[in-house]
């Protein structure tokens, strides 16, 4: 057993919210190199105890290299913070990356280390040791304090890192990459469990057990466990030996929801972040070698639905959605049947959302099957598309190795590019999006609107434009649709006014007429970036109130 030391033995149990900011600490040691944390943190060494599961939904510290085969319990939600201290070897030679904050001589800290979704890993020289530290946006300050708390003590031994760093790799080898986009094309049953299993582990359920597909948590601060084994060699092995990926994101959750980190309820700011976390993903997945094609599932776990809640989430997708295929991915969601998937499928035709490529849906009636029943209609994601996490909680021993997993079913197909449409969809309400004078008013009246409102003005011989702004990806032709509520007492000749590359171009429509559905106006050349693209003139010889409600642009 590695040299291990503790003082100040602090009390073993759950910290109150002020945790952060401790009163008392307790040095822990490992190989010489020293940290201070709260005297609440449990330490867990790893060669004592090797099924011990890391998991950082509580402060712990632990030390030495996590076990092939970790015993995970039950209702593990979110995380905490956490410190994983193991030595630096052949074992960890994967898990040093550019990422990777490396200690000068003398010291056991670094000066402000990166932090990648929730993730600040220190690799220690002088001790010989890679530190891997947890935290969340709150816990944040606390764990880069623990850090810079670190010190060298006795027993502390150097480690060169690039001997570490190739020392299971061959001379020349193939760049690491999965066996193509994944899930790819598969019909059979897999499971999903909170760390990616071990080599060892994978071999034996590959050689055992009736499942062919594993989920795995590839990026997100929200994750639950350590993903110690989860390195471009591991997807490598395990797509060349037949295993199908699901890569899954475990983020921000729904707003009205128990887990965090949340996402607003405002549901602009919703949808950026979504594309936010999207190009993160991205970056996760490109380091694991998990290439353009793939899908990658976006974990929103249960929460009561309420249409300010559901329309956050929904927007959140949508940016999630449209920045994944931006950069060449397709995107999923995982949730479950009573919320996020209810949620999503009653929208699926809804236009002001970018509707997901792939769905993957809790519902445990321990059928082995793709049918969500009353949650999700059957020519929803009827194109191979869909993934059912049938049983959950559950442990299974194949080949002599237990796993605590849920099971699941697919059916999917590989893609072979994302779609390349764009669409973007913009209401009245849209924070940021709209801009109107104090003449126009805000009415309810009519049930055709989209959204809580639309606005209505008088007709005059002046300029006042109603403009939504969208911002589009690069120049070319957009097709462009209009919403509004018809009524016989609205205008018979409102002007549209669409900001195209070779100037505002108007094209009147009769709002007597066809309320209530997409319009469109044509297909024009519009300029890339974001700016007003579409507005709404009140200068028109016609009679009745002009309303202002949606548009939406389209990728010609």
């Amino acid at each position: 057993m590695a040299s291990l030391t503790v003082a100040v033995v602090g009390s073993v149990g759950a910290v109150t919210p002020t945790w952060a900011a401790p009163t008392e600490n307790r040095t822990v040691s490992y190989r010489g190199y020293q940290v201070a944390v709260p005297a609440g943190w449990q330490v867990v060494d790893l060669a004592e105890d090797p099924h011990a599961c890391v998991r950082f939904d509580r402060p712990t510290v632990y030390l030495g290299h996590p076990g092939d085969e970790p015993w995970c319990p039950s209702g593990l939600v979110g995380r905490t913070a956490g410190l994983v201290i193991e030595p630096i070897d052949a074992v960890t030679a994967d898990r040093l990356t550019a990422d990777t904050a490396v200690t000068t001589s003398g010291r056991a800290s670094v000066d402000a280390p990166l932090s990648r979704d929730g993730t600040i890993q220190v690799a220690v020289r002088d001790a010989g040791v890679l530190v891997t530290a947890a935290h969340t946006p709150d816990t944040e300050a606390t764990v880069r304090r623990i850090l810079a708390s670190a010190s060298l003590g006795r027993g502390a031994t150097p480690a060169p890192l690039d001997p570490a760093r190739t020392a299971t790799r061959p001379t020349s080898v193939a760049p690491l990459a999965a066996a193509g986009p994944q899930p790819g094309t598969y019909t059979g049953k897999g499971f999903d469990t909170c760390t990616a299993p071990a080599q060892s582990t994978m071999d034996a359920w590959r050689n055992s057990s009736p499942y062919r597909a594993v989920g795995i948590y590839i990026s997100g601060a929200s994750r639950s466990c350590t993903q110690a084994n989860l390195t471009a060699t591991w997807v490598t092995n395990q797509t060349n030996k037949g295993w199908h990926l699901i890569p899954i994101e475990l983020d921000y959750q729904a707003p009205c929801g128990t887990r965090t980190p949340k996402m607003s309820y405002d549901p602009a700011t919703a949808r950026s972040q979504g594309a936010t976390r999207a190009a993160s993903a991205v970056n996760a997945a490109s380091a694991l070698g998990i290439p353009a094609g793939s899908v990658i599932y976006n974990d929103i776990e249960h929460y009561p639905s309420s249409e300010s809640c559901k329309a956050a989430v929904l927007s959140y997708l949508s940016g999630w959605t449209e920045r994944l295929h931006a950069l060449g991915y397709l995107s999923g969601m995982y949730s479950s049947g009573s919320s996020g998937v209810r949620d999503l499928c009653a929208a699926y035709d809804d236009p002001r959302y970018t509707r997901v490529d792939h769905l993957f849906f809790a519902w445990w009636n321990g059928v082995a099957d793709t049918d969500a029943g009353s949650y999700c209609p059957d020519g929803h994601y009827a194109n191979r598309q869909r993934i059912h996490q049938y049983t959950g909680d559950s442990y299974e021993t194949w080949g002599g190795v237990r796993i605590y997993i849920d099971r699941d079913y697919l059916d999917v197909s590989a893609g072979t590019t994302p779609p390349q449409e764009f669409s973007v969809t913009v209401d009245n309400t849209t924070t940021g999006r709209f801009t109107a004078s104090a003449n126009w008013g805000t009415s309810t009246y009519s049930s055709q609107r989209i959204g809580p409102d639309y606005r209505f003005a008088d007709p005059v011989s002046a300029s006042d434009v109603a403009w939504y702004k969208a911002n589009l990806p690069e120049t070319g032709a957009y097709e462009v649709s209009v919403w509004y509520p018809a009524s016989s007492g609205y205008n018979d000749s409102t002007p549209y006014i669409v900001a195209t590359t070779g100037g505002n171009q108007s094209v009147r429509v009769n709002q007597r007429l066809n309320g209530g559905r997409w319009v469109s106006l044509g297909v024009f050349t519009l300029a890339a970036g974001d700016g007003d693209k579409v507005g709404v003139s009140r200068w028109t010889s016609g009679t009745g109130y002009v309303v202002a409600d949606a548009v939406r642009i389209t990728r010609a």
